[in-house]
């Protein structure tokens, strides 16, 4: 694979709107290209005989079945409210009248 050129980079700054300086091209020139060297080395092992994953290791679900149980009734629920009105919890006022 041949080295990503400084004219690629700026091409590709130009693409994504941003504004680099002559420098930062020269920099990203070659960090871009480590990088595309490194995916390269990974797809020369990713062989199609090797199946797509997620993950390295197997999961399984690590959580314990959904039961159902009996829930509290209202006047439960609101028994240690401070305050109570038409069976709901009694809050103050924290907006005005308007909705």
């Amino acid at each position: 694979m041949s080295a990503i050129t400084r004219d690629e980079v700026a091409h590709l700054a130009r693409l994504s709107r941003l504004a680099l300086h002559e420098d930062e091209l020269d920099q990203l020139a070659a960090q871009l290209d480590e990088i595309i060297s490194a995916v390269a080395k990974v797809q020369e092992v990713a062989k199609g005989d090797i199946p797509p994953t997620s993950h390295a290791l197997p999961l399984t679900n690590v959580y314990r079945p959904d039961e159902t149980h009996q829930g509290l009734t209202p006047d439960q629920a609101l028994a240690g409210a401070p305050a109570v009105e038409d069976q709901r919890f009694r809050v103050p006022q924290i907006l005005g009248e308007e909705e």
